[in-house]
């Protein structure tokens, strides 16, 4: 039970009247998470609950919204600085950013649509605390490394805070790199403070249509290593409904290779042209995709359209395989071999990021993912499953003992109880 003086934040789901306290600044926060540390009691850490299906599945009955603690206190577009309560919505900081022609450059992706809920409900704290990017991630980098410092609140009521509103090295630990990415298990963000950068003028997206898997990644890995500055490079082995874009119609069922140029249209336009007397050999086939039509091709890929509108039913398990980029394809066709089920799937980052859909199993078929993953030094993630399989399935991929062994003492040290999301990145945690 919680004190008197927590229990005045104290509303409830009407469907299932499930507890949820919702502090409205940095100091109920604190008190809120004291209290529960002298009881013993786990809190559920919620934003927009657009990623409310990541990890493990809560084992708490009573959640901390961080909803209230929304709003911009500082934004210096010279600067390229941008700060906002940890609760602030994304679709929020985006319409923002957009009236300067800026944008959060490492590219977030949305999972609203992947959990089957509403796009545009999840929160800036929820983005950094999963370290969500993404296609630009090759090119501009993680979330993490445009997080220019926080403040928050750890699992002992403390208030504490890290970086500022520049980069600059720094000597002890990068605490920006370990809150990013924690899912909330080492501290509640109540502030954060981001880089921002300017838009590109244009883009246009650049489709090699009918490359094989391995050759596609071929493709995309040597291309990485040339002076056009590409900022997307992605494979779909077969282009499905599903993207909101009309431009992929007449391409139905053909595999497409994605390379994206960004920038002033005299040099997007000048790289295009060396790309194409690079790519093009007899009988290949490119299209072009224009600013319009390169935009939403690019969104509906980072937010996973191509499994959840296209080629995956509703019940299916979606697992997210990071690996060697020149390695990915040889890994899919090892899982084809293993027969897992796999329903549908694209690659990401040159191939570096993999995303599957596999047919519903109460294992996920994480004990063959897994064993393939391990062979090419890999990491598999369960993303998408229901909570009986996340329950019984490390959502995560296991860590080696020495790893497993630091990440337990740093979670101590943050939170001695294991009060905040307990057990969404580990049984143990």
């Amino acid at each position: 039970m919680f004190t008197k003086a927590s229990c005045r934040f104290l509303i409830f789901r009407d469907f299932d009247l499930m507890k949820i306290l919702a502090p409205q600044n940095e100091k109920e926060v604190a008190e809120i998470v004291s209290a529960a540390l002298s009881q013993e009691t786990p809190l559920d850490i919620i934003g927009g609950e657009s990623r409310a299906g990541l990890g493990g599945p809560s084992c708490a009955d009573t959640s901390l919204s961080t909803r209230s603690l929304n709003g911009v206190t500082l934004y210096e577009p010279s600067e390229l600085v941008l700060t906002m309560g940890a609760g602030t919505p994304l679709s929020t900081i985006n319409a923002l950013l957009d009236e300067q022609d800026q944008e959060l450059a490492f590219e977030p992706i949305d999972h609203g649509a992947l959990f089957g809920g509403n796009p545009g409900t999840g929160t800036i704290g929820g983005l950094i605390a999963a370290n969500a990017s993404g296609p630009r991630r090759i090119k501009a980098g993680a979330a993490r490394d445009h997080l220019l410092g926080f403040r928050a609140i750890n699992g002992r009521g403390e208030i504490f805070q890290s970086g500022g509103r520049v980069m600059k090295n720094v000597t002890g630990y990068d605490m920006c790199k370990l809150m990013a990415g924690s899912y909330g298990t080492f501290g509640i963000l109540s502030e954060i403070t981001l880089k921002v950068l300017p838009k590109a003028e244009t883009e246009l997206t650049l489709l090699i249509v009918g490359l094989a898997e391995e050759l596609a990644i071929e493709v995309m890995t040597t291309v990485s290593g040339l002076s056009h500055e590409v900022s997307g490079f992605a494979h779909l082995p077969q282009t499905r409904v599903g993207f909101s874009s009309r431009a992929l119609a007449g391409l139905d069922e053909k595999s497409v290779t994605a390379l994206r140029l960004e920038g002033p249209e005299s040099s997007v336009k000048a790289r295009k042209n060396m790309l194409i007397d690079f790519l093009l050999k007899p009988g290949q086939q490119i299209e072009i995709l224009d600013v319009h039509t390169s935009r939403p091709f690019w969104a509906d890929l980072r937010d996973v359209a191509p499994l959840t509108k296209g080629g995956s039913k509703e019940g299916d398990q979606i697992w997210r395989i990071s690996t060697v980029p020149t390695r990915g394809a040889q890994l899919v066709a090892d899982l084809f071999a293993m027969d897992v089920p796999i329903a549908s799937h694209f690659y990401d980052w040159a191939g570096g990021l993999i995303w599957l859909a596999v047919r519903a199993a109460d294992d996920a078929h994480a004990s063959v993912i897994r064993e393939v993953v391990d062979r090419y030094c890999g990491h598999a993630t369960l993303i998408r499953a229901s909570d009986e399989v996340r329950a019984s399935v490390p959502v995560f991929h296991p860590q080696a003992p020495a790893l497993a062994a630091l990440t337990k003492r740093l979670r101590t040290s943050f939170d001695p109880q294991f009060i905040l999301n307990r057990g969404r990145v580990r049984e143990d945690l």
